[in-house]
């Protein structure tokens, strides 16, 4: 296995800055970079709000706590180049948005201006790595991370390798998130990895079921939430996950598999997400949350 020490991390939005964090406070240090400037300074200073309010419920004083907050801030680096960014990295994670074009052009130029024993890998939550990887020269020392939001609160790290992905590889991603603090748990390259892959098709069949006139939504959540002691019933995490971003998931798979009914789209969802109605970060998906 290799000792990880130096993580670049491509693309800072909620999911790049989030792993940046851990990656940081966990003594790694980190190169956080994207082509926006904007989006870098946003995702520095959410960074440091973060650390700030988890430092206020750590034991120690005032100073400690402040002290843990600068020294976490300093172990981060940015950079507005990629192809700079990488050449010191001993991990690369790709956490740019799900465009499967953008990402093997992000990969193709990761490869040739990264270190040749450096590890790739990438974020995505629905992508095939085979597709991704298609660009890649150097496929045995590429695998999957697949992180959930907020990076800093959820425990789970899905750890993906595919056929090509090396034991060393391998072995040396599991490694890298138990220094984060990560539960890993391990997935071949199959769609969605193992929860999207149970959490999507179980979205959809509960709008499938609505659609049927079988149940009402909100008993249909009701009995979710205490038949099966989940937190949120499905068209409550729905909403809460975009409306966009389950029809985009579906989508892909669909067009990949279109002969797995369980990929089949809903036309009630489809039909909300061209209204523009996404869940939460509208104020309206399956529910309403405009307050009256």
């Amino acid at each position: 296995m290799q000792n990880i020490r130096n993580v670049a991390i491509v693309g800072s939005g909620l999911m790049g800055s989030g792993i940046a964090q851990v990656s940081a406070s966990s003594g790694l240090n980190v190169i956080l970079t994207d082509v926006k400037q904007d989006s870098i300074d946003n995702a520095m200073k959410s960074i440091h709000k973060s650390l700030t309010r988890i430092s206020k419920k750590q034991s120690g004083s005032d100073k400690e706590k402040a002290d843990y907050v600068t020294l976490t801030m300093s172990r981060i680096k940015t950079s507005n180049n990629v192809s700079t960014a990488v050449t010191d990295a001993d991990l690369v994670i790709e956490a740019a948005i799900e465009n499967i074009d953008l990402k093997r052009g992000l990969f193709a130029q990761i490869e040739q201006s990264a270190k040749k024993d450096a590890i790739l890998t990438t974020n995505t939550s629905s992508l095939c790595l085979e597709d991704i990887a298609k660009g890649i020269d150097d496929k045995t020392r590429f695998g999957g991370l697949h992180f959930f939001n907020p990076v800093p609160m959820m425990k789970l790290l899905e750890v993906i390798r595919s056929d090509q992905t090396s034991d060393e590889t391998y072995a040396t991603l599991i490694k890298y998130g138990k220094a984060i603090g990560k539960t890993t748990v391990s997935c071949k390259d199959t769609p969605g990895f193992i929860v999207n892959r149970l959490l999507i098709p179980f979205l959809f069949e509960a709008v499938r079921m609505y659609e049927r006139e079988d149940a009402s939504m909100t008993d249909i959540d009701a009995a979710m939430r205490l038949g099966a002691s989940h937190p949120m019933g499905p068209f409550e995490l729905a909403d809460y996950v975009g409306l966009d971003t389950c029809k985009f998931i579906m989508d892909g798979w669909a067009a990949k598999y279109p002969d797995n009914p369980a990929f089949a789209p809903s036309p009630l969802l489809d039909a909300l997400v061209s209204e523009g109605k996404l869940g939460r970060k509208t104020k309206e998906g399956f529910y309403s949350y405009k307050k009256n």
